[in-house]
């Protein structure tokens, strides 16, 4: 792929990850194609650091991956004895008490989690292999745009563990309970009719043609009121936990905000 964020000096680019920014605009792209993308805890607080960076003027984040895959899933070397240098193990890991197992996973979901805000609308360009973490990362976003070549899948069940990455929350919620169970447990493949169909992703596009439909996207959501669509966000994301009257009242009580708002009048 492209890399339309080349032009721009980074606000971060370390580990794997870099961070530019065009006025609303930001992009954050994964620039390890050579190992497609593969993730380590280094990478993670890239990430995590990039989320911190995010000048307040960003509305969109556009999240990608440079090369044939977005991202191939958690680094091999460490499922070796040995690991990454400077990094825990598994065995390391293990033998930590519960706490201490707690707080390292936690530190690696903060990668993951920072996507969704209130603020932003985040949008994962996906084309080629988005395996376990990296699939969890293309969750992590509010949307996905895909290429017809992409292949999802979550393999942490097959090797004895499970989807940890805050990626079963999203998945549950767009393709539902039955879905996701049998897309976890087989670890089989999902393609970019079936991601579309689903509800994975908005859209599928041929791979040379993904950096243009993502402009297009993250052009429609800028194009839109700022606090109309931080508004409707809210409104949204909460629905599922709201009963319908629930949502009615949340919904008056939005709108009452904007009016008001776009009236000048304070409540």
């Amino acid at each position: 792929m492209a890399s339309p964020d080349q032009d721009l000096a980074p606000v971060l680019d370390k580990d794997g990850v870099r961070l530019t920014v065009d006025d609303a605009l930001a992009t954050v792209t994964l620039t390890n194609p050579a190992k497609r993308n593969a993730q380590s805890p280094a990478l993670w607080r890239a990430l995590t650091e990039a989320g911190r960076s995010l000048p307040g003027s960003v509305r969109v984040v556009v999240l990608r991956g440079e090369g044939q895959s977005f991202s191939a899933g958690l680094d091999r070397q460490m499922f070796t004895p040995e690991g990454i240098p400077g990094e825990p193990t598994f065995v390391e890991l293990a033998r930590r008490d519960d706490a201490g197992l707690d707080a390292a996973i936690a530190e690696f979901q903060e990668a993951f989690t920072w996507w969704r805000q209130s603020d932003i609308v985040s949008i994962a360009a996906v084309q080629g292999h988005a395996i376990g973490a990296g699939f969890q990362l293309a969750l992590a976003c509010d949307l996905r745009v895909v290429a017809d070549d992409v292949q999802f899948a979550m393999r942490e069940t097959s090797l004895g563990l499970v989807p940890d990455l805050t990626g079963t929350y999203p998945l549950v919620s767009l393709v539902g309970y039955a879905r996701a169970l049998e897309i976890c447990a087989t670890g089989r493949y999902v393609q970019a009719a079936e991601a579309v169909a689903s509800g994975l992703a908005s859209v599928a596009v041929p791979v040379g043609e993904l950096d243009a439909a993502v402009r297009d996207l993250a052009g429609a959501l800028l194009a839109a009121p700022r606090d109309a669509v931080v508004e409707t966000k809210a409104l949204l994301r909460g629905a599922a936990d709201r009963t319908y009257d629930e949502q009615r009242a949340a919904e008056r009580q939005s709108q009452a905000r904007r009016l008001r708002d776009l009236a000048g009048v304070g409540e």
